[in-house]
């Protein structure tokens, strides 16, 4: 009998192998990505304090109205843009990337760059 481990299980191991070497400071955060089916999340942690200092999602009413479905590259990009300009509106000008277990690819990988353009450096 074969034991059967999920995708998201695997995520999961990869993420704790991550965090493992990278942690958010008051000085340099972490901005951390969660992606689901429908939608895609970005916080700023201070893992010093465990405390999460900015957060955007594509829940979010900014998010929600210019983009019509919450799990594509263009929802990516409009929450990367978002959680970059609150940052910078709470003086967070450079961060640590933390991808959560998933590969730098597509949805992820359009939230960093737009995060980038928006004027954050990691």
């Amino acid at each position: 009998m074969i034991n059967k481990v999920d995708k998201n299980e695997i995520r999961k191991r990869k993420h704790l192998r991550v965090r493992k070497k990278i942690a958010g400071s008051a000085e340099c955060p972490r901005l951390c990505v969660f992606r689901s089916n429908s939608h895609i999340y970005a916080q700023i942690i201070d893992d010093t304090q465990g405390i999460t200092l900015v957060s955007a999602s594509s829940l979010d009413k900014d998010v929600k109205s210019s983009v019509a479905n919450g799990s594509n590259k263009e929802a990516a990009s409009a929450v990367g843009k978002l959680v970059a300009e609150r940052a910078i509106a709470k003086d967070i000008k450079e961060v640590v990337f933390d991808r959560g277990g998933y590969i730098y690819h597509g949805r992820v990988a359009a939230l960093a760059e737009a995060a980038r353009e928006a004027g954050l450096s990691f």
